[in-house]
């Protein structure tokens, strides 16, 4: 199975700073969320998560009652199959997590980060998006990890004028020369990048508007200067740079990713900014640009299989979706197969930073994508075959057919040498 978004620490943190027991059980794959929610404080759950603190006893103890509340939520599901196929717990409890300690240390070796993905999870390969523009050969596995130019901040209007010099060399004082910057960027990291990535939509609306290059400039000049920036301001010069992204990825053969609906963490989402409906101008204005839609948007998945249905230019992935409500997955992929071409669809990316935790999603979006397919057959709406059919399609075939993995895999090469 092609495993289309991760977060993945690189193979020097997995090894010299990687999670202990707790963090790789709990910390990395989003059900500190769920504890929160469930009652557990902030702070106990930021203790949780630190591997640092050899405290097992204490740092459980903060959230073992929330963990009842939670065991049951997709996140929940996804520890209780780390715990049981990793450390061979059938309870989460004090005594199992102490006697899981020497596992976890040997588990933290070279090569075991890719190991275990490849055979454990039975993963393809792992598109990683590390939050940044460079997307540099990955020697732990240049052909399985993958990984994402990072849009996000551009698209989100923060433009740091350093941090583009240091990049490429070029001092950015209007909008000429930080296209001029962009068009570096790509030059430079887009061929060994294997797709183009942005979730601003954490920071500001999908709903993205054409811009001119003076309106943008204008904006830009007044961040350049110091001075006090609107939202508006950003709101132009982020829709502006998207823009300039997405043509970019055009001319270098690349999709564009975009995050839509559900937020990571707690107390930040604001539901009415992150609607797949929102871009829809986008996808009229560049009908020759490949989007990827992420997460299925979450909850709206309504608005998500009108969109697809509707563009020939357009992906949708269910990474995450498969652990924040999985049996909604389920039934999306059954609504799907009947309202969009079934060669739309990507079933499968884990969203996290660990690779148990990637590998246990991974494991259960096979689980729930089998339910689907088995529930269509029981209804009589797909043949065995053609459910198997389905299945090699959802989970690498369509993916093959979206991103150049031999043209990628080939320029990641010739960097290396």
């Amino acid at each position: 199975m092609a495993d289309t978004h991760e977060h993945l620490y690189k193979e020097a943190r997995y090894v010299d700073d990687g999670p202990d027991v707790l963090e790789d059980l709990f910390a990395k794959n989003y059900i500190v969320a769920d504890l929160v929610v469930a009652g557990a404080t902030p702070a106990a759950a930021e203790r949780l998560r630190d591997s640092h603190d050899p405290d097992i006893e204490a740092r459980w103890n903060g959230v073992k009652d929330a963990w009842q509340h939670c065991q049951h939520t997709g996140y929940g599901q996804a520890v209780r199959m780390i715990a049981q196929q990793v450390y061979g717990m059938d309870e989460i409890t004090l005594p199992a997590l102490l006697a899981a300690r020497d596992r976890n240390v040997r588990l933290r070796r070279p090569g075991e980060r890719r190991r275990i993905l490849q055979q454990e999870g039975n993963l393809e390969y792992v598109q990683v998006d590390d939050l940044c523009w460079e997307c540099l050969p990955d020697e732990s596995g240049p052909d399985f990890f993958l990984y994402d130019l990072s849009w996000r901040t551009l698209c989100s209007g923060e433009i740091d004028v350093a941090q583009i010099h240091h990049a490429v060399g070029i001092d950015v004082t209007d909008t000429e020369s930080l296209r001029e910057a962009m068009a570096a960027i790509f030059d430079k990291w887009a061929p060994c990048a294997i797709a183009v990535k942005s979730q601003h939509a954490y920071d500001r609306t999908l709903l993205w508007q054409e811009r001119s290059d003076a309106d943008a400039n204008r904006a830009l000049q007044r961040l350049l200067a110091g001075g006090e920036i609107t939202p508006d301001d950003r709101l132009c010069l982020g829709d502006w740079c998207l823009s300039r992204g997405v043509e970019l990825a055009m001319q270098h053969h690349r999709p564009f990713k975009l995050h839509t609906g559900y937020f990571c963490r707690t107390n930040r989402l604001i539901l009415a900014r992150v609607r797949p409906a929102h871009l829809c101008t986008l996808l009229i204005r560049y009908p020759d640009a490949h989007f990827v839609l992420m997460h299925a948007g979450y909850p709206y998945t309504n608005e998500m299989l009108a969109v697809a249905k509707h563009f020939p230019n357009l992906y949708v992935d269910l990474c995450w979706k498969c652990s924040i409500d999985p049996p909604a997955a389920s039934q999306f992929v059954r609504r799907l197969i009947h309202t969009v071409p079934t060669n739309k669809l990507f079933v499968f990316g884990g969203d996290t930073l660990w690779p148990n935790a990637a590998v246990a999603y991974a494991r259960q979006a096979r689980q729930w994508l089998n339910r689907a397919l088995q529930a269509e057959i029981d209804a009589g709406e797909l043949t065995e075959r053609e459910a198997v059919t389905l299945a090699s399609r959802f989970m690498h075939l369509n993916q093959k057919e979206c991103f150049d993995l031999d043209g990628t895999r080939a320029a990641i090469h010739a960097a290396m040498r």
